[in-house]
C-alpha cells in the first residue's frame, strides 16, 4: 500500500501539458475520490476505474483510494484519463510496477469490462507528450495508427487494462480480448470533382484560379441554378498539398473532432460547408466545461463555405470577422480558454434576393421591392464584406447557351491546378524568408512603404477609385495582394497598371 505515479495529457485547444496522475490507498471505509480539478465525465472515472480493474483481476473496490491530477490548476476534461487513473490505483495496490508505469504516458477511455475504447485528441496529446519530453505512450489500440504519426514517440497499443497491467509486470493471466476499433473515415466526396464539369462562367472560373493561387477571399452573387455552389466545391481541387506543418496541423484538429477517422496525415486541404442555421457557436466553436472546435477550425488550411450566407445569423458570420485577419480563434470562459488555427479560406455565395428570382437585371418573376432586396442582402455586415477580395456575379446560363459552352475545350482541375502551383511559387520566392508565403497573408506595410511599394503610375487607377467610391484602406490594400496574384499568374516580376485594373473589377464585380 503506498502512492504510485503515473502521466496522462490534457489538452486546452491544440496544446497540451502534461499531468501528473497520483494515486494513494490509505486505511479507512471504501472510498475511491478523484480531485485535481476533473469535470463532470472526468468525475465519472471513479466508476469506470472500480468496474475495469474489477473486470481485469484486481479489485480496488474494498479500498480507500484517492487519485489526485496534478497541477490542480490546469482543468482536465473528458475520459481520456482512466487508464492512466486505473494503473496508478494498481500500482498504488501493489498490483504492478510502480516504476514502470511513472515513465508511461497513459491515454484511453476504459469500458466496465475492462477494453480500453479509443478517445479523441490522441495525435496532438502524443504530440505534446514527446514535446514536453515524454517519449513512451499507451494508447488504445484503435488509436495506434494516429499515435505513429508522432515522429520520436514510443507508441505501445493495448486493447484491455488487463494487457496494460501485464506490460507493467502485472502478475495476471493473459486473456484475449475483442479490442475495440473507431469506425473509418468516410471518404470525401469533394476529391472527385473537376473544374471541367463547369459549363461557362468564365469570369468565375478565373475568380477560382486567383483565389487558390493568393489564398483570396471569395464572394459569389448570382440566382439559384447559376452554378455558384458548384464553383465553390471545386476549389480544394485546385490547391497545393498541404506542407508538413499544415497537415500535422489539420490532421490534430481532425482528431479532436473526428473519433476514429485519422489514420494518415491529412495532405489534401479541408472543405467545411455548415447549414445557414449554424450557430456562431457552431462556426467558430465554444461549449462551457469543454471547448469545441467549430466549422471555421476544421477549414484550417482549406475552405470555409457558407451558401445563402445572408440566411446565416448576422452574429454568427461577424464572428468570422476577427479570425479572417489574425488566422487565430480564442475562445475564453470563465476559469480556461483554448486557441485554435483558424487561416481558411471563405467562400460565400448569395441569392440577389429573399425569393432568388431577381435575375440581376431582369425582374420578370421575382416579387421583392428594391428595399426588400437592398435589406436582405445588406444581412452581410459591411466590414464583412471589406475582408473578401473578390466579389463575382455568376449569371445562369439559358439552354442554348448550355448547349454552345458544352462544345468549347474547358479547363481540368488538374491544369488549373498547375498555374497555380507555379503562380504561389513565385510568391514564395518573393517572400522568402518571410514569415508569410501567400498574397493575401503579406502585411500592408509592405504594400505601402517595403518593397511592394508600386510606383504612381502603376496605381494610379487605384488611387482614383479610393478617392471616387471611399474604398476603405483595408480594401486598398487587398486589391494589391490581388493584384500582386494576378502578375504571379501571368508570369509577371510585378504588377502593372492592367493587373491593378483587373484586381479593381475582381473586388467589385457584384456592383458592375
Amino acid at each position: 500500500m503506498g502512492v504510485a505515479r503515473t502521466m496522462a495529457v490534457a489538452l486546452q485547444g491544440l496544446r497540451g501539458s502534461l499531468v501528473d496522475v497520483e494515486a494513494s490507498i490509505t486505511s479507512g471505509l471504501p472510498k475511491f475520490t478523484l480531485i485535481g480539478l476533473p469535470d463532470a465525465s472526468l468525475s465519472e472515472a471513479a466508476h469506470r476505474v472500480l468496474a475495469a480493474a474489477s473486470n481485469s483481476g484486481s479489485s480496488l473496490a474494498q479500498s480507500r483510494v484517492t487519485a489526485n491530477l496534478s497541477p490542480a490548476t490546469l482543468p482536465k476534461h473528458g475520459s481520456a484519463f482512466d487508464l492512466a487513473i486505473a494503473l496508478a490505483a494498481m500500482a498504488a495496490a501493489g498490483s504492478l510496477s510502480a516504476r514502470s508505469i511513472a515513465g508511461t504516458v497513459h491515454l484511453g477511455e476504459l469500458g466496465l469490462d475492462g477494453r480500453v475504447r479509443p478517445v479523441l485528441g490522441i495525435l496532438p496529446a502524443v504530440h505534446a507528450a514527446v514535446q514536453a519530453g515524454a517519449r513512451r505512450v499507451m494508447v488504445p489500440v484503435g488509436n495506434l495508427a494516429e499515435a505513429q504519426l508522432v515522429p520520436g514517440a514510443e507508441v505501445i497499443p493495448v486493447a484491455s487494462l488487463r494487457e496494460a497491467a501485464i506490460r507493467h509486470g502485472g502478475d495476471f493471466t493473459p486473456i484475449s480480448v475483442e479490442p475495440i476499433l473507431a469506425a473509418p473515415a468516410a471518404p470525401r466526396p469533394i476529391d472527385d470533382l473537376d473544374l471541367a464539369d463547369v459549363i461557362g462562367n468564365e469570369e468565375a472560373i478565373r475568380a477560382l484560379i486567383v483565389a487558390a493561387a493568393g489564398g483570396h477571399h471569395l464572394y459569389f452573387l448570382g440566382p439559384p441554378g447559376a452554378g455558384k455552389t458548384m464553383l465553390a466545391e471545386r476549389i480544394p481541387g485546385l490547391l497545393p498539398d498541404l506542407d508538413e506543418r499544415a497537415a500535422l496541423e489539420a490532421t490534430s484538429i481532425r482528431s479532436l473532432t473526428e473519433l476514429g477517422s485519422v489514420s494518415e496525415l491529412v495532405t489534401r486541404p479541408p472543405f467545411e460547408s455548415p447549414h445557414h442555421t449554424a450557430s456562431a457557436a457552431a462556426l467558430v466553436g465554444g461549449g462551457s466545461t469543454r471547448i469545441r472546435p467549430g466549422a471555421a477550425v476544421r477549414a484550417s488550411h482549406g475552405v470555409l463555405f457558407l451558401d445563402e450566407a445572408p440566411e446565416f445569423q448576422p452574429a454568427a458570420l461577424d464572428a468570422l470577422r476577427q479570425p479572417l485577419e489574425s488566422g487565430v480563434i480564442t475562445i475564453s470562459r470563465a476559469h480556461h480558454s483554448a486557441e485554435f488555427p483558424a487561416r481558411f479560406q471563405l467562400v460565400i455565395a448569395a441569392n440577389p434576393c429573399p425569393c432568388g428570382l431577381y435575375e440581376l437585371g431582369a425582374q420578370s418573376e421575382c416579387v421583392c421591392g428594391p428595399g426588400r432586396r437592398r435589406a436582405y442582402l445588406n444581412r452581410l455586415s459591411g466590414p464583412l464584406m471589406d475582408r473578401i477580395d473578390l466579389q463575382i456575379k455568376v449569371r445562369r446560363l439559358a439552354p442554348a447557351q448550355l448547349i454552345v459552352a458544352g462544345e468549347t475545350q474547358r479547363r481540368t482541375t488538374a491544369e488549373a491546378r498547375q498555374r497555380v502551383e507555379a503562380a504561389r511559387a513565385a510568391a514564395r520566392e518573393r517572400f522568402e524568408g518571410k514569415r508569410w508565403g501567400l498574397n493575401a497573408r503579406v502585411p500592408s506595410k509592405w504594400f505601402t512603404e517595403g518593397s511592394g511599394r508600386l510606383p504612381k503610375r502603376i496605381t494610379a487607377p487605384l488611387e482614383r477609385y479610393y478617392q471616387t467610391y471611399g474604398l476603405s484602406m483595408r480594401g486598398y490594400v487587398r486589391v494589391l495582394r490581388v493584384a500582386w496574384t494576378l502578375a504571379d499568374l501571368d508570369g509577371a516580376m510585378s504588377p502593372g497598371a492592367e493587373h491593378v485594373g483587373a484586381a479593381i473589377d475582381l473586388r467589385e464585380g457584384v456592383n458592375a
